[in-house]
């Protein structure tokens, strides 16, 4: 049954504007710039002068969640189809969320390491996403026993292009936000709180005019994919705070490592996804030769509703504990 539904799900096409990615492009950049004014050189070197917390987070958000994520689908495979597996992988990809600092921040976490995890794992996704969806994904293909697996194609990514994309969208506006914030630093603490509250707001309507128009597709297949999601998020979270535990690490650490590799920038997948250099719509989308990657698209769509309130849900929860 569930098998069924969601094979029916990669045929479904979202209404979505023909300027879709363009503006995600653009919104995620605004984004980036507000997160970069709070990255500052001294707040790095603080954080890499006893490197054990930022390497622990780093490893667990590049390598740990996508093995983790791997190992869900191998378990659940019999249920799931592979557009939806590749979708989930697709976001266990993605670097750290832009709101994840925020969280950070409100948990009572470490906002330094929050920052510097978010940073990092930023400035080297041109070059970390594209390669650990690639193993991951074709790891999936090769050794998922899905008969439908057969109809997928052979998964190449054209790096470059994902470089060239990921860099204009996280690298410039990065880039440019701590030139901002070394250079002009009255104004960057002046627009620093503004920005990170407009981000949110930009961040959350851009999702939901997304949603809205496809509200009816969402609330046909909503149970299967928020189960789902809701599954592989709590997955990331775990995989953070147990990594972090396991590493003996303080509890502010924790909080903010827990967080950050719970929130991904699903955003940067659905601009990778409707970037039609990358995702070409004749070999991935094509009713003639069935291959579809609606599930793709529902579960990254998804993944930016439901992190922002799961991830506000646990920073609460962190923000009452008492642990130091």
């Amino acid at each position: 049954m569930i098998r069924e539904q969601l094979a029916s799900l990669d045929s479904v096409n979202l209404i979505l504007s023909g300027n879709t990615g363009l503006i995600m492009s653009l919104v995620l950049a605004i984004i980036m710039f507000g997160i970069a004014l709070g990255i500052k050189l001294e707040t790095l070197k603080n954080v890499f002068t006893s490197p054990k917390s930022i390497i622990t987070g780093i490893v667990l958000q590049w390598v740990g969640l996508p093995a983790i994520t791997f190992l869900l689908i191998m378990l659940l495979h019999n249920v799931l189809t592979p557009m939806v597996c590749l979708g989930m992988i697709l976001v266990a990809c993605c670097p750290g969320g832009n709101i994840s600092n925020f969280m950070s921040s409100y948990a009572k976490g470490n906002v330094e390491l929050s920052v510097s995890m978010t940073a990092v794992t930023t400035v080297f996704a041109p070059a970390v996403t594209p390669f650990n969806f690639w193993l991951w994904g074709n790891l999936f293909l090769k050794y998922a026993t899905l008969s439908e697996a057969l109809t997928i194609p052979h998964l190449e990514i054209p790096f470059s292009e994902i470089f060239k994309t990921v860099f204009l969208i996280l690298g410039i506006p990065i880039l440019l936000g701590m030139l901002c914030s070394h250079f002009l630093p009255r104004f960057s603490d002046r627009i620093k709180k503004p920005m990170s509250v407009f981000s949110m707001v930009v961040f959350v309507v851009m999702v939901l005019g997304m949603f809205i128009p496809n509200r009816k597709l969402f609330i046909d297949y909503i149970i299967f994919i928020f189960i789902l999601v809701l599954i592989h998020n709590a997955c990331a979270f775990m995989t953070g705070y147990f990594g972090a535990t396991a590493m003996r690490l303080p509890a502010i650490d924790r909080k903010s490592i827990t967080i950050e590799v719970g929130i991904q920038n699903s955003g940067l997948g659905l601009t990778l996804l409707l970037n039609p250099a990358i995702f070409n719509p004749a070999i991935w989308n094509n009713p003639e030769s069935g291959v579809l990657y609606g599930g793709m698209l529902f579960v990254t769509c998804w993944w930016g509703i439901w992190h922002i309130i799961s991830g506000l849900t646990l920073a609460s929860i962190f923000r009452r504990s008492k642990a130091s």
